[in-house]
């Protein structure tokens, strides 16, 4: 599989079981219905895990354009490849998001809430700030991001190196077991600072599936709020930025 497969590949399981656990908790009429934070959370952590596994040996799992760009920032990462594997994310998040408009037809149609339906896509904030709510994102991007660069089994620098096994992966022998820390951290992000905004930490998981919103016929659905749709672009992007510049200050 190559990398830019792996990685829209990767990008829309994380979107199709991690939007999908949102609108099994949110929408109305399904069996997780009203199941509240835990279940979104721990799906959000399963989903990364099964993404990560899934892509891991391929194309490294960056999964998200902010992880991508913090991998850059510090010079764990070709700048080369990185455009092509944020338009595959944004692709996977966009497959995956219409996947879970798919799977879930009959439940966006008996749902009134237009708010619940453009959950399933895409964040919000629970008290609208957009300056706390940049902030919050870029905390929570921030811990992802610092706790990727270090992971255990490490990172190789790829600026120009072919190896023999995949010059694009990125977390040397993640596979299922390294996978589970960045998992635990999504989950801890999530119960602990998502409260604010629904902690996107990624631009394609936020703004791919907005825009599919905006695009899908769904009935009773609400705008898609474009007016906060840059926090969760903006802010992730921000806080990979300072992980990956606090990462190599503190390493060296």
């Amino acid at each position: 599989m190559t990398p830019w497969i792996a990685e829209l590949l990767g990008t829309m399981v994380l979107i199709l079981l991690g939007n999908g656990v949102v609108a099994n908790v949110a929408l109305s009429g399904t069996k997780g219905s009203a199941s509240g934070w835990i279940v979104i959370t721990a799906g959000w952590a399963i989903a990364v895990y099964v993404a990560v596994v899934c892509t891991a040996d391929s194309s490294g799992a960056h999964l998200n354009p902010a992880v991508t760009v913090g991998l850059v920032a510090a010079g764990k990462f070709s700048a080369a490849k990185m455009p092509a594997y944020i338009l595959a994310q944004f692709a996977g998040a966009m497959i995956g998001a219409a996947l879970v408009r798919l799977t879930y037809a009959k439940h966006y149609a008996v749902s009134d809430d237009g708010d619940a339906k453009l959950a399933t896509f895409c964040t919000g904030p629970a008290i609208r700030s957009l300056p706390n709510n940049f902030v919050s994102e870029a905390l929570g991007t921030f811990v992802l991001v610092f706790a990727a660069l270090s992971v255990t089994g490490g990172f190789i620098d790829l600026k120009g190196v072919e190896t023999q096994v995949n010059a694009e992966t990125v977390m040397v022998g993640l596979g299922s077991v390294g996978a589970l820390p960045i998992a635990l951290v999504v989950f801890g992000i999530g119960l602990s600072l998502g409260g604010t905004t629904g902690y996107a930490i990624n631009p394609a998981r936020d703004l791919g599936p907005r825009i599919v919103h905006q695009l899908l016929p769904i009935s009773g659905k609400r705008d898609s709020d474009w007016s906060y749709a840059w926090v969760p672009v903006a802010g992730p992007v921000a806080g990979a930025l300072i992980a990956a510049w606090l990462h190599g200050a503190v390493t060296g």
